[in-house]
């Protein structure tokens, strides 16, 4: 069984989704600590041609918090501002779907990637099963920690993704327990996006969806 390991993002990317639809089981690691700055709580996506942020604001109590502690600052209305942007960015029609989301109450960052994660594999296609890393009861760092949530899931295989994992992964480890490393390869695809300026890759995957339908087949052979 291959095994995909990731933070749960908001919005994420279409590498982050890639890496999801080539997995058999994909385990999202909300147990560890909220990195400030990241993409658990903020995405890009492209406004009058230029990359524009997103970004949930979150309730700041403690450094140690983990992922899925993290409280959304209800004291702002984020929700209206990031509808608005994004239906000056690709229109009404196009968002709409998205509107449900953003009138619900949320008040776990987790729950709201969650649902948006939900609607961005419903629209693309993806039914790769996912599984909570807080619900397993893995304890580790870094490298441990991956290989004991693989262990707890019977991974025979671990898709490893395009970031800091490459590095800090201790291969032997995973050698000794029999778990094969599999190294994720994403050519990004390149597709008409609205506004002038050059094509600027990495943005939320909704770029993708509401400037080009598409489904699970197409999102993999433009991998």
């Amino acid at each position: 069984m291959l095994v995909a390991i990731h933070q749960p993002h908001y919005l994420p990317w279409l590498g982050y989704l890639e890496k999801m639809a080539e997995a058999d089981l994909f385990i999202v690691l909300d147990h560890v600590q909220f990195e400030r700055g990241n993409y658990q709580n903020r995405t890009q996506v492209r406004v009058n041609g230029a990359a524009h942020w997103l970004t949930v604001p979150v309730v700041q109590r403690s450094q140690k918090e983990r992922i899925d502690e993290k409280l959304i600052d209800t004291r702002q209305d984020w929700e209206a501002t990031h509808y608005e942007t994004l239906r000056r960015a690709y229109g009404q029609a196009a968002v709409a779907p998205l509107r449900p989301i953003y009138e619900m109450p949320w008040e776990r960052l987790v729950d709201l990637n969650d649902a948006m994660l939900r609607f961005l594999r419903a629209a693309l296609g993806i039914h790769t099963p996912l599984i909570y890393s807080s619900a397993l009861g893995v304890t580790g760092a870094k490298s441990e920690l991956v290989l004991n949530l693989c262990k707890a899931v019977g991974a025979g295989a671990l898709l490893v993704g395009l970031g800091g994992s490459r590095h800090y992964l201790d291969r032997a480890a995973f050698a000794a327990a029999g778990i094969e490393l599999v190294f994720q390869e994403f050519k990004h695809p390149v597709y008409p996006q609205r506004g002038p300026a050059p094509f600027i890759p990495g943005l939320s995957a909704v770029d993708f969806l509401f400037n080009k339908k598409t489904t699970r087949e197409e999102l993999s052979l433009a991998a």
